[in-house]
Parts: C-alpha cells; structure tokens; sequence
C-alpha cells in the first residue's frame, strides 16, 4: 500500500499533476467522476460495544452503523449471537432519527467477513431482522458469505456488497453475476492502482462502492476520502461511503491528527455523521500531495 501510494505521487510528480483528478488515468475516470459534498461515516459497532455508546454516537450525529455479525463460535452459536446483537443494537436505535436520510431512519450496515458458509443461514439472521423491525433500516450487508460460496444473492432482499471476496477485476465480475449489487474499496489494504480498475468496472456495470478504512492514520483517510469523495453517490442516500474508525483504536489520534499537513481543515472534521467536502477539499485534494512536517522530521532524524 505505502509503495503504490508513493508510486502515485511519483508519477504525479513526473507528470506535473497537483491535484487528485489530474493525477486519474483517463481509463479510471468514468469511475471517479463525481463530486458528493457528502461523505457519510459508517460508524464502527463491534461485538461488544455497549449500547450506550451507540446511543451517544447517534447523539453527536452518527447516523450509518456497521454492525459486526458473524460471532465465533459453531453456526448455530453464531447465529444466536449475531440475532441477539442486532435485537440489541436495533432496540437502542430504532427510535432515534436523524436529517441526513430521507426518511430520518437511521441506517443499518452489517458486515459478516465471509462467515456465513450458506446462504439459508443469512436468510435466517434476514427473516430475524424483519421479525423485529431491524431490516428496513438495513441498506447493505458486507461480504456475509464465505469466499468460496457460489450461491446467488439476487433474492434475498438487500444490497450484498462484496469486500474480502474481490482481488481483482475477474473476481469483481463474478460477483456481480452472483447478485452482488455493490463494491467494498480498500484503497488502504489493496492499494489505489486495484481500487481504481474495479471502481471504473462497477460504474461501468452501475454499480456503487464505499470505502473501507482499516484503521489508517488521519493523512491516509483523506487518501480513501479522495476515493469515496469521487464514487457515485449511494443509491437512495445521495453522498459517498466511507468507514475509519482511527479514533477507537489509536490512544493518541487527536496528536496523530495534528500531523495532518492541512490539519484543521474543516473537511479533516466528522460533522453530523459526515464528511463535509467543499471546493477547498477538492483543490487540495484532501492534502495528499503536501509533505507532513511531523513525518519527514522522523524521516530525516539519523538512525
């Protein structure tokens, strides 16, 4: 990942580029053409997070929850557990609305890493959130079906987004023939050369992408905001996709965030559950091509 992103200023460089859209290929534009002023943070619920803090989450403006599914354990453990989180989980949320979806519900996205063998299994986690009221606040679900899984996808009633499953374009077009309705980018873990090919394949086949994080520091979120700042907007929401979730996973990030070279920015800021992009962001492309004071003095110091 740090090569190609220093493969791509390099080539930047050579080529004159200063800015993130003239540094596209013209194969990968059609993919990345768009300019959302919105991009939603999909706010990080795993396994044993208290339902209190969800609820103070959606206080201070988050309003997409990806919900982590696919408990350790045997299927039937799995299932239980994965049924008796969402219960939890939709019971602290379901009341709580919010202006930035049309409906003002608040906005469900779960994400099983392939730990779902059959499909029948998802059919039955799905029955259980119509049961309780959850699944119409569903809007997709991650890569719910182990790799290996051939099954079609089409029926079940919800956008299924492919993630570990898709390497390369090959692996993108069987999904989509499988009824995979969306893409799950990783600029971060499988570079920006690979997330460009298949994010000008969806847009190709229309379908939407968001951008997974990884737990990046704050200069490499701007590198994946650049992604879902570019991407269609998703369907029936009308902004970008993107999840990071640095702040509960690095002890020191309000210093990592001082390390940013456009530190402060008003873009660099989670607002409302967003990402508020405006033409400064654009311009400087969420500041990607300006060096980090902080980082090249570690660079510099001798070894």
């Amino acid at each position: 990942m740090s090569a190609d992103n220093a493969a791509w200023l390099l080539y930047a460089a050579e080529n004159n580029f200063s800015t993130f859209d003239e540094m596209i290929p013209a194969a990968y534009k059609k993919g990345l053409s768009h300019k959302n002023n919105k991009v939603a943070i999909m706010y990080q619920v795993p396994y044993g997070m208290p339902v209190q803090d969800l609820q103070q989450a959606a206080a201070a403006g988050y309003f997409v929850f990806k919900i982590k599914t696919g408990y350790p354990g045997t299927t039937a453990e799995m299932l239980e557990k994965d049924m008796a989180r969402l219960t939890q989980v939709h019971h602290a949320l379901k009341d709580l609305r919010t202006a930035q979806t049309p409906n003002g519900k608040l906005i469900y996205t779960m994400d099983a890493n392939g730990r779902y063998e059959k499909k029948e299994w998802l059919m039955r986690y799905l029955d259980h959130a119509r049961k309780i009221g959850a699944f119409e606040h569903i809007l997709f679900y991650e890569e719910p079906l182990a790799e290996q899984n051939e099954e079609d996808v089409s029926d079940t009633g919800i956008t299924i987004a492919a993630d570990e499953s898709v390497h390369n374009e090959t692996s993108a077009i069987r999904r989509i023939e499988q009824g995979y309705k969306a893409m799950v980018l990783k600029g971060i873990a499988k570079t920006l050369s690979m997330s460009m090919k298949i994010a000008a394949l969806a847009a190709e086949k229309q379908i939407p992408c968001i951008c997974a994080d990884l737990t990046v520091n704050p200069v490499l979120i701007d590198w994946n905001k650049n992604l879902a700042a570019r991407l269609m907007s998703f369907p029936g929401v009308g902004m970008g996709f993107m999840e990071t979730n640095g702040d509960m996973n690095y002890r020191n990030w309000k210093n990592m965030q001082g390390y940013h070279p456009l530190a402060g920015a008003s873009w660099t800021q989670p607002k409302n559950g967003v990402f508020e992009l405006n033409e400064d962001f654009y311009q400087q492309s969420g500041g990607i091509f300006l060096p980090s004071p902080h980082y090249r003095e570690i660079i510099q110091q001798p070894h």
